[in-house]
């Protein structure tokens, strides 16, 4: 079994066939996928989608590109959604400085507060980076020595040096398709040295879709493509590639139940 770890099933790329989406999923061993919320008012419609499909969850956060002065969020407001028994994650929240949507302090003091709640609940915080690789190792060092938190740095296209801070800090590294692009040397080469017990995978569906599909609409049942470049990265076998990523997702989301159970 493979688990996309980070996909959008709510947005409107989606919205046609989102149960062929999901079938597709299943019939190519994908058994777990968790949807993620990228700003409060869409909440509803993603907890929504993941209720209806079994094995299906989410996550509650603000992305930081919505992080203006409307969309600010507190901890007790992200801490309020995870009663729900399908809320396994907090964000995804983090820090952009590459499109610049957002104030850089804004986006700080959001970050903080999905921190926090996710050092109150349990749940991992869901990380963003792009452009922003010291700001963002320096926020987690620091929330870090305040009290520790579980942590996934997903879509990694980051340096080795924030891969091996991430990794020592006790966090958690997710893969994208973007692993499988000819120009992505320097991501495959960042994680070579990634226990692959640190691992996971992911599509960030719609968008990154891996080779052969680059350029095309990602879907949750592309992960397979994405485990088979780990794997090769890794030197091990398909198989035993999706189950090491499958069993750190539970480990690290131990809130999500595995299928049967």
């Amino acid at each position: 079994m493979l688990v996309d770890s980070h996909c959008h099933l709510n947005f409107p790329d989606f919205k046609e066939d989102l149960d062929d989406i999901v079938a597709r999923a299943r019939a190519a061993g994908v058994g777990v996928m968790q949807t993620i919320c990228t700003e409060m008012a869409e909440f509803d419609e993603v907890h929504a989608i993941a209720q209806k499909y079994d094995g299906v969850y989410c996550s509650v956060g603000v992305h930081p590109n919505d992080s203006g002065e409307e969309k600010m969020v507190t901890a007790e407001e992200l801490i309020a959604k995870t009663s729900h028994a399908k809320v396994i994650g907090i964000g995804e929240t983090g820090l952009d400085y590459y499109y610049e949507r957002a104030n850089r302090e804004l986006q700080k003091r959001n970050f903080i507060e999905h921190i926090r709640a996710g050092r109150e609940t349990g749940l991992p915080v869901i990380v963003h980076t792009r452009s922003a690789d010291d700001d963002t190792l320096a926020i987690l060092a620091d929330e870090n020595s305040k009290g520790n938190f579980k942590a996934l740095i997903h879509c990694f296209t980051s340096s080795k040096q924030l891969a091996d801070e991430a990794v020592k800090m006790g966090f958690y590294i997710s893969l994208s398709g973007i692993i499988s692009f000819k120009n992505a040397q320097d991501i495959r080469d960042a994680i070579a040295d990634v226990p692959l017990e640190r691992l996971l995978v992911e599509t960030d569906a719609p968008y990154l879709a891996p080779m052969p599909y680059r350029g095309k609409r990602n879907e949750p049942s592309y992960v397979v493509h994405t485990n088979k470049v780990l794997a090769g990265i890794k030197n091990i076998s398909e198989e035993e590639c999706a189950a090491v990523t499958t069993e750190n997702f539970f480990r690290l989301f131990d809130k999500a139940k595995r299928p049967g159970t």
